[in-house]
């Protein structure tokens, strides 16, 4: 398996999970998750992977600015409904790196580490997603602004000549090449922009 390099520059998260500390899975329970995570989950890497990486990222990060994030203890809600756009791609990162679902998650041990319905859609935050701290009840709204790093202005003929089935070995090689350009902007050269993922406190219930 051979990925982009830039991958590896990508920021890098460690989260701390009592159940895997529990069932021994882990040493202390301490998973260390980098964007190839994400793009082995998604089986692809492109803007809306990143920046639901990144906003995941930077939002654990806000919530404990002090301490290794609790996974299976953040509450993660989205905007759009389950359906719609790219809702379910970005949740689907979400919950790697928070272990929050819907109701179809793990239904814990003796009343411990339940990861069910941690995970809402559909609901009333101006950001694209919302965290929430389930021990303490504060939270973060995070806004993905993907214009920051804008799209190449080869992109949508490459594209276009991919799609009708008129592109040429060259043509293909290039749009890939910077597809993932964009995508190694968004997560190395733009990692700490708060242009392109801002943040804002929330104080809204996990399950509004």
């Amino acid at each position: 398996m051979t990925f982009p390099s830039f991958y590896d520059a990508a920021p890098r998260l460690v989260v701390r999970d009592p159940l895997s500390a529990f069932l021994g899975a882990a040493e202390g329970g301490l998973l260390d998750y980098g964007y190839a995570d994400a793009v082995r989950l998604a089986g692809h890497s492109c803007p809306t992977v990143a920046g639901a990486y990144l906003m995941t990222v930077r939002s654990l990060e806000h919530l404990y600015p002090d301490e290794v994030p609790e996974r299976g203890a953040v509450a993660v809600c989205v905007r759009e409904a389950a359906d719609e756009g790219v809702a379910g791609v970005m949740a689907s990162v979400a919950t790697l790196l928070t272990g929050a679902t819907e109701s179809t998650g793990f239904k814990g041990i003796g009343g411990r580490f339940d990861r069910r319905n941690l995970l809402s859609f559909g609901t009333d935050i101006q950001g694209a997603m919302a965290f929430v701290r389930t021990d303490t009840g504060v939270g973060v709204q995070a806004t993905l602004d993907s214009g920051v790093v804008p799209v190449d202005p080869a992109m949508p003929g490459l594209l276009q000549r991919l799609l009708s089935h008129a592109a040429s070995t060259d043509d293909a090689a290039q749009f890939r090449t910077l597809w993932q350009e964009r995508v190694r902007r968004m997560l190395v050269d733009h990692a700490d922009d708060p242009r392109l993922v801002s943040l804002a406190a929330w104080n809204g219930r996990p399950d509004a």
